[in-house]
């Protein structure tokens, strides 16, 4: 097990199985199918990510460096949130970008969703992590991988 401590964008803890991504999350083209087409398994639809093309999002533990990609990424991560299609948290080892933690932090705000987000874990942790393995995040942003 390693522990490493990141900073707290959206309160919260939780314990799920890891889902990881080593290249920047595009938030459209991933949440895309879900949330346009009604893919009730919420897989990524990002198909230049091969870390996670086709993979159920629902309920993973998200480890990623940041998001990419179109200025909607916080309406999409806000409009996850409020049709319970969002993941159980998203760690990202790089600062978050002021788009995602707007989207994120209100879906926490204004549905009745859990998302917990921590930022700067740092390269260690994207290093460390696979998917798979599981992660339980405390609300002081402390991240535990087993």
């Amino acid at each position: 097990m390693r522990q490493f401590k990141g900073r707290v964008i959206v309160p919260g803890e939780c314990e799920a199985e890891a889902l990881v991504s080593r290249k920047g999350f595009n938030t459209l083209a991933s949440y895309q199918m879900a949330l346009q087409f009604g893919d009730k398994e919420v897989k990524c639809g990002d198909q230049n990510n091969p870390d996670i093309y086709k993979k159920p999002m629902l309920g993973k533990a998200l480890c990623l460096p940041q998001t990419i990609g179109s200025t909607t990424g916080g309406m999409v991560l806000f409009t996850a949130c409020a049709q319970h299609k969002q993941p159980a948290c998203m760690l990202f080892s790089m600062p978050i970008d002021s788009l995602a933690a707007s989207g994120a932090i209100l879906g926490g705000v204004w549905t009745d969703s859990s998302m917990p987000v921590i930022d700067n874990l740092g390269d260690e942790f994207l290093n460390y992590v696979q998917t798979g393995m599981t992660v339980k995040i405390a609300p002081d942003g402390t991240v535990n991988v087993e």
